[in-house]
């Protein structure tokens, strides 16, 4: 009986382990922090998790289905930077295009969810038709999307946007940021296409076995394909979003932004072994991450200081993942 229990102690502990460090870490800079507390804090927090909550749903899919996605950060950029050319002020004298007439918000936004839709459809059919491991496929997306990024926006920032494309990531409803708004209706969204319809369960059904999916009829090349489209369009969003709550954009806009997005994936139980993961559970993972961070600024560590820890998260978070994998088998 002693036994059992011990065994159940260092499973729940390995299951757990992040997050009871990193809210060791939350309760303590609470304590000696009372700033960190606050609604303001949480807003801040809450706005920052929401773009990185849809690049996390993106990444997702890629890692349930036993692969990953090494593009998203500079596909986002990509979104930034082509929505920050069409939302700049009518009237600004150095206008990105200067002949380009006034139009509606949500034109932009169709434009840079079909582009970066595209883009995941080419990520897919190299993966799914070439056989291309997804780690090298989209690593190599990944510098080709950052060369055209920095074409594209001539390796210039790029800002003066239109005061109602700013308030769409910088604007509230009630005390509530609208970006967290649009994440919460896209994560519902995503709960019920993960939860509810054929493409989930084709998608888990690839990631537990993918010839025991293809021997039942899944159509698997066709379903990897519309899963890195899928995160490509979610990607679109966020960087459209981005550049609205940053007021400017620039070549170095989402860099590193997918390695967050899997490291919050892997914390929230998307298994790296494929077949394992829930949107609640991406929401969550996002969420610890987010305010790791913010812990550490309010502690006063360096950024740099904090891009290792970052790093070091990643690694335990693989390999707590892996163990809890060996564990099951």
């Amino acid at each position: 009986m002693e036994n059992t229990k011990k065994f159940r102690i260092n499973e729940f502990l390995t299951n757990n382990a992040m997050y009871i460090v990193i809210l060791v870490m939350i309760i303590y800079t609470g304590i000696t922090r009372p700033n960190f507390l606050s609604l303001q804090t949480a807003m801040n927090v809450v706005s920052n998790a929401s773009v990185r909550f849809i690049i996390a749903l993106g990444v997702s899919g890629t890692l349930i289905i036993r692969g990953t996605d090494l593009s998203a950060g500079r596909v986002v950029g990509l979104s930034a930077i082509i929505t920050g050319t069409l939302v700049q002020k009518p009237d600004y004298a150095a206008k990105f295009f200067p002949n380009l007439p006034d139009m509606p918000l949500i034109v932009p936004l169709i434009i840079v969810v079909l582009v970066c839709a595209t883009v995941g459809v080419l990520n897919g059919l190299v993966v799914s038709v070439l056989n291309v491991p997804p780690f090298l496929a989209t690593l190599g997306s990944q510098i080709i999307i950052y060369g055209v990024n920095m074409i594209y926006g001539k390796n210039q920032p790029i800002g003066t946007f239109k005061p109602e494309f700013i308030q769409i990531g910088q604007g509230k409803l009630f005390g509530v940021p609208y970006i967290a708004l649009i994440a919460a209706v896209v994560g519902f969204g995503m709960w019920v296409l993960y939860k509810k319809t054929r493409y989930g369960k084709y998608m888990y059904a690839i990631g537990g076995n993918e010839h025991a999916a293809e021997v039942s009829g899944v159509n698997v090349r066709l379903s990897k394909i519309k899963i890195f489209g899928l995160a490509g369009a979610l990607y679109g969003l966020a960087g459209y979003l981005l550049s609205a709550k940053s007021g400017s954009v620039g070549p170095s806009s989402g860099m590193g932004y997918e390695l967050e997005a899997i490291a919050s994936a892997t914390i929230g139980g998307v298994s790296t072994a494929g077949g394992q993961g829930t949107v609640p559970g991406i929401l969550l993972g996002v969420f610890v991450f987010e305010l790791l961070k913010v812990a550490l600024a309010y502690h006063g560590v360096l950024p740099e200081v904090t891009n290792v820890i970052q790093g070091a998260i990643i690694i335990v978070a693989v390999a707590l993942d892996i163990k809890k994998t060996m564990r099951r088998k």
